[in-house]
């Protein structure tokens, strides 16, 4: 039996789901609650000079990243603008994390543009593929969700190891512990989605070819 709330949607029966459908959800709540401890992040980080607060609070943050998910399956809450503003989100926080302790000089300079350099290429490619080429959007692989987690991982250990606090020196280990295998199966499987993108395009150029494009 369905959970949704009906009221969350006003579209026509049969009618595809447009992006703006369905966004007052749950999930979409939760995704949102996640991007304001943004500034709470950068405020811990710069502006009250607290390290370890801003490390376990992005620790925090990027282990409840599949809370938003799980609440839109369990309770079919799943919206297409979900889809966009939940992975959109992930990016965000991931990108401002790591140049915010390149600037706090926390983390190692080549590893940290390696992961930057890594999403930009992998995020980039999947952004205008969807946005442009109507390419069909396809999940994230199993061990693409690990190297997130090792990597989720790995970047606020950094922060914790450089400060004085009693635990830093388990965490600057664990930082490269996690680093390292989190960031070669990122690139790995960055190299793995390429038939998948392709094979989104494909999809794409023929759902638009033949009107049947539902994006």
């Amino acid at each position: 039996m369905s959970t949704a709330d009906p009221t969350l949607d006003s579209r026509v029966p049969g009618e595809p789901e447009g992006v703006f459908d369905r966004v007052w959800t749950v999930p979409n709540a939760f995704t949102l609650v996640r991007l304001l401890c943004l500034p709470l992040f950068l405020y811990l980080l710069f502006g009250a000079d607290n390290r370890a607060g801003a490390a376990w609070l992005l620790a925090g943050l990027g282990s409840t990243d599949w809370v938003d998910g799980y609440i839109a399956r369990r309770f079919d809450q799943g919206s297409e603008f979900g889809k966009i503003f939940d992975p959109t989100v992930d990016r965000l926080f991931f990108f401002v994390a790591v140049i915010a302790i390149i600037v706090d000089g926390s983390i190692p300079i080549w590893f940290a543009v390696a992961v930057l350099v890594r999403e930009l290429l992998v995020g980039g490619a999947i952004a205008v593929g969807v946005l442009f080429l109507h390419m069909q959007r396809f999940g994230v692989t199993w061990l693409g969700k690990c190297a997130t987690f090792l990597l989720m991982g790995a970047v606020p250990s950094f922060l914790i190891g450089s400060t004085d606090v009693w635990e830093a020196p388990f965490f600057a280990v664990l930082a490269w512990a996690f680093g390292v295998p989190g960031l070669v199966l990122s690139y790995w499987t960055g190299i793995a989605y390429i038939p998948l993108i392709r094979s989104g395009l494909a999809a794409g150029r023929a759902s638009t070819s033949t009107g049947t494009d539902d994006r």
